[in-house]
């Protein structure tokens, strides 16, 4: 299989998404992976998640360029595409892939609604609203941004998340050694 043409080479070294099923299929939990495997799977999620969108043709309610900024999204794709590697790893029952796609379609519905609640489009994009409690801090999201160049975004998004992942283990091995 070939990449899809806005994939650009990737840092995992995969260069097509059927490479993604060389490894072996395990859950991500994001809360808990370090730097380098966030990076890793940042990376392989988005090869992933380009691929589904023009596989299946995907509009931007389901799938929206910065699915990236809004953690309910990650947190769905990243389910989703466990999944896929789950059902078409070479280990998987031959029925596996019809329970995907039964997946995969209610997976569509839980998209728009996620993609209509955080407010993100194709050529906008805001922070997720959060709802203060009675005694909570009010968040202030921030406003709407103009998207631009969805791949730098992209880019700029990980390489601040591995800092920020790098930044909070330095911090722990000091507290470790200290």
């Amino acid at each position: 299989m070939t990449p899809h043409p806005d994939e650009p080479d990737d840092p995992g070294g995969y260069r097509s998404v059927t490479d993604l099923l060389e490894r072996p299929p395990v859950p991500i939990n994001w809360n808990l992976l370090d730097a380098e495997q966030a990076e890793i799977e940042w990376h392989d999620l988005d090869l992933w998640v380009k691929w589904l969108k023009g596989t299946f043709g995907l509009p931007p309610n389901i799938v929206p360029p910065y699915w990236h900024r809004h953690d309910e999204l990650v947190w769905e794709l990243s389910a989703l595409h466990c999944h896929w590697l789950s059902c078409y790893h070479e280990s998987a029952s031959p029925s596996a892939p019809i329970n995907w796609m039964r997946e995969f379609a209610e997976t569509r519905g839980r998209l728009r609604d996620w993609v209509s609640i955080c407010g993100t489009r194709l050529d906008r994009d805001r922070p997720t609203r959060q709802t203060s409690w009675p005694g909570d801090v009010p968040v202030d999201p921030g406003g709407e941004i103009e998207i631009r160049d969805r791949n730098k975004d992209f880019a700029d998004f990980v390489r601040e998340d591995v800092l920020r992942r790098r930044r909070l283990e330095a911090i722990v091995n000091q507290q470790l050694i200290g």
